[in-house]
C-alpha cells in the first residue's frame, strides 16, 4: 500500500512539472479597472481605490475572505521629462518590443525637485444617513496617506451645477502624527470665472469647483461631502408626514491635492545691457500729495477682447539677455510684456516716485491721454510689484498668448477664501497653488485674478499679459470686461484685514486706475456679461473700486474686507493727488 501511494505521488509530481509554465494564448490578462471618467489635460487621475479589478474568470466565485488590497497612491501630473538622448542613465527599452507601455502604473516617486503637482482622487460613497432611511448620500474619502500637498479643493464635471451641501476636510501635517480638526471648504465659488460665452468659458475644459483651501505641507487627508437636506410634506390617509431627501450632489466629484512646489527661478545676475533701469526710481518717495480734485472722467466705451502673441514673441526675441539662459520661451513671453517697467527676467518691478510715474504714464499711454490728463495727470506712484517670475509661476501650465480688454474702468476686490493660516513668507507658495488649481483643476487658461495682495501688504502680478495693460481676467463673473480683479489672500468673513493689506489695495488701485484716468472715489458704468444680479447687456452703475458682491450675489470679499473698501477708495484718491 505504501509503495502504491509513493508511486502515485511521484507520477503526480512528474505530471505537474511537465505542465507548461506560460499561460495559454487564450488566457485573458487581468488589468485594473479604468477610472470612471477621463482626466483633465495635464492632470493624471487616480482610479477609484474601492473599485475591484475586472476578473477574467466569471466561473470563479467571489472571495470575500481575502484581505483588501492596499490603496495605491494617486498619480501626479509631472513636468515634461528630458529626451532619452539627454539621459544616458535611463535603461534602453528600444530592443524590447515585448514590454508594453503601462500608463496605468503610478509615476516613480524618486524624481527630485518637483516644480509642483496635483493628485486627483475620486470621492466615493460613505455610510448611509438614518434621517434619509439609510440611503447613502455622503461622499468622501476615509483617512489616508498621500503624497505631500499644501492646498486642496473639490471639483466636479459641470461648471453650471452648484454643490448644495457642506464640504469638510481634515489633514495631517507632514511628519506629524496628530490630525487637524475638521475645516470647512467654501463651496460657493461659481461667482468667479470667465464671462459667459467667452472663449475661455466655452473651452470645454472648465469644471465646477469649490474655493481652494491652504492647509500647509501635509501628507494625510480625510474628506466628507454632506448634501443639504430637502424637506417636503406629503398628505397620506393617516395625515401629513414630512419627507426628507438629500439634494443631489454634482457628478464627478474629485478631491484635488495641490503641491505648489518649492523651486522658484533665480533672477538674472543683473539688468541686461539692452535695458536701462526705469527713470525716477525711488522706492521711498511714494506717498500721497495734496492737489485739487477733478470730476470723474470715466465713460462707457465699447468692449473688445484681443489676443497678443506674435508681438510679444518678437519683443522677447530681441531682448533676451545672455545672463538669463535658464528662461523658457513661455517665461520670456510673460516677462517681455513688462520690459517697459523692468528688465527682462526681473523678479520684481520696483516702486517709482510721483515724477517717475508721471513720466512713465506719458511714455506708456501718450496717445490715449485726454488733454485734461496731460495737463494734470491724477495717478498714484507705482508700487513695488512681485512679478510672476518672482513668485515662481510655471509658465508652461497656462495657455499661451494673452487676452486684453479695452481699458480698466473699475477694480473688483476679492478674498481668495483660502484661509488665513499662511505666513507671509509662504505667500508665493499659496499663489502657485491657486494658479495650479485654477488651470489644472478648474480648467482656466491662467490664474483668474489680475493682482494678488498678501496680509503683509505685498503686491503680486496675477494673470499674465503685463501689469500696466488691460489684461482680461476671470474674477467677477459677468464683469471681467474693462475691469481688473484684486484678490487678497485669506478669508475675511469674520477676520479683519490689517492696515497693510488695505493700504496695498489703495496703492495698487491709485496707480493702475490712474493709468486709465479713473477716479477711485467715483462711479462708472459697466455692461453686464450675465450673472445672478444683472441680466446680460444691462449697463450697471458701480463704484470704481467695488467689492465682488457688487457685481454678483456672493459673500466675497467677506464682510470685514468689504467694510474697508470705503477707506481704500479715500486713500487711493489721496495717492492720486485728488
Amino acid at each position: 500500500m505504501r509503495g502504491l501511494l509513493a508511486s502515485s505521488i511521484g507520477v503526480t509530481c512528474v505530471a505537474a512539472l511537465a505542465l507548461p509554465l506560460t499561460p495559454p494564448a487564450t488566457a485573458a490578462t487581468v488589468r485594473p479597472a479604468p477610472a470612471a471618467e477621463a482626466a483633465p489635460t495635464g492632470t493624471t487621475r487616480a482610479t477609484n481605490p474601492d473599485t475591484l479589478p475586472t476578473r477574467s474568470r466569471p466561473d470563479l466565485p467571489a472571495r470575500p475572505d481575502l484581505p483588501d488590497l492596499p490603496d495605491l497612491p494617486a498619480r501626479l501630473d509631472l513636468p515634461d521629462l528630458p529626451d532619452r538622448a539627454a539621459r544616458p542613465d535611463l535603461p534602453d527599452r528600444s530592443n524590447r518590443p515585448d514590454l508594453p507601455d503601462r500608463p496605468d502604473l503610478p509615476d516613480l516617486p524618486e524624481l527630485p525637485d518637483l516644480p509642483g503637482s496635483t493628485q486627483s482622487l475620486p470621492l466615493t460613497p460613505l455610510t448611509g444617513d438614518r434621517a434619509l432611511g439609510g440611503a447613502v448620500a455622503d461622499r468622501g474619502l476615509p483617512r489616508r496617506d498621500v503624497r505631500h500637498f499644501s492646498l486642496l479643493g473639490v471639483v466636479w464635471d459641470d461648471p453650471a451645477t452648484e454643490l448644495h451641501g457642506r464640504v469638510q476636510v481634515r489633514t495631517r501635517p507632514a511628519g506629524a502624527g496628530a490630525w487637524s480638526s475638521w475645516q470647512d471648504v467654501e463651496t460657493h465659488n461659481a461667482d468667479h470665472g470667465a464671462d459667459p460665452g467667452t472663449p475661455e468659458s466655452a473651452s470645454g475644459r472648465v469644471r465646477g469647483a469649490t474655493a481652494p483651501l491652504w492647509v500647509g505641507d501635509s501628507d494625510g487627508v480625510e474628506i466628507r461631502v454632506h448634501p443639504d437636506t430637502e424637506r417636503r410634506t406629503e398628505e397620506t390617509a393617516r395625515g401629513t408626514r414630512i419627507l426628507s431627501t438629500a439634494a443631489p450632489l454634482p457628478s464627478g466629484l474629485r478631491l484635488e491635492l495641490v503641491d505648489p512646489g518649492t523651486t522658484a527661478p533665480a533672477a538674472p545676475a543683473g539688468p541686461p545691457s539692452s535695458q536701462t533701469p526705469p527713470t525716477g526710481t525711488d522706492p521711498k518717495a511714494d506717498g500721497p500729495s495734496s492737489t485739487t480734485s477733478q470730476a470723474d472722467t470715466t465713460s462707457t466705451t465699447s468692449t473688445t477682447s484681443t489676443t497678443s502673441t506674435a508681438s510679444t514673441a518678437s519683443t522677447a526675441s530681441t531682448t533676451t539677455p545672455a545672463d538669463a539662459p535658464e528662461m523658457t520661451p513661455e517665461a520670456i513671453e510673460a516677462s517681455a510684456v513688462n520690459t517697459p517697467l523692468a528688465p527682462l527676467g526681473a523678479t520684481e518691478i520696483p516702486a517709482l516716485d510721483r515724477l517717475g510715474t508721471e513720466r512713465e504714464l506719458f511714455s506708456l499711454r501718450a496717445a490715449e491721454l485726454t488733454s485734461a490728463q496731460r495737463a494734470k495727470p491724477y495717478i498714484g506712484p507705482r508700487p513695488t510689484i512681485v512679478t510672476r517670475r518672482g513668485w515662481g509661476a510655471d509658465e508652461s501650465l497656462r495657455e499661451s498668448g494673452f487676452r486684453y480688454t479695452t481699458k480698466v474702468k473699475a477694480a473688483f476686490v476679492h478674498h481668495t477664501a483660502s484661509g488665513n493660516s499662511y505666513k507671509c513668507s509662504q505667500a508665493p507658495s499659496v499663489i502657485r497653488g491657486i494658479y495650479r488649481y485654477h488651470v489644472k483643476s478648474m480648467g482656466w487658461r491662467d490664474i483668474g485674478y489680475n493682482f494678488l495682495v498678501d496680509k503683509c501688504g505685498k503686491i503680486y502680478e496675477g494673470r499674465a499679459g503685463g501689469v500696466a495693460k488691460p489684461v482680461l481676467g476671470a474674477h467677477t463673473l459677468g464683469f471681467n470686461t474693462n475691469s481688473m480683479g484684486i484678490a487678497v489672500l485669506g478669508t475675511f468673513s469674520s477676520a479683519k484685514p490689517n492696515s497693510a493689506t488695505v493700504t496695498a489695495v489703495a496703492r495698487l488701485t491709485a496707480w493702475k486706475l490712474g493709468l486709465f484716468g479713473a477716479n477711485p472715489k467715483g462711479k462708472t458704468y459697466l455692461k453686464s456679461g450675465g450673472g445672478n444680479l444683472y441680466a446680460k447687456g444691462k449697463n450697471v452703475r458701480l463704484n470704481v473700486i467695488s467689492g465682488h458682491r457688487d457685481g454678483f450675489s456672493t459673500e466675497c470679499p467677506g464682510k470685514q474686507l468689504y467694510g474697508k473698501l470705503g477707506s481704500a477708495r479715500s486713500t487711493a484718491a489721496r495717492f492720486q493727488g485728488r
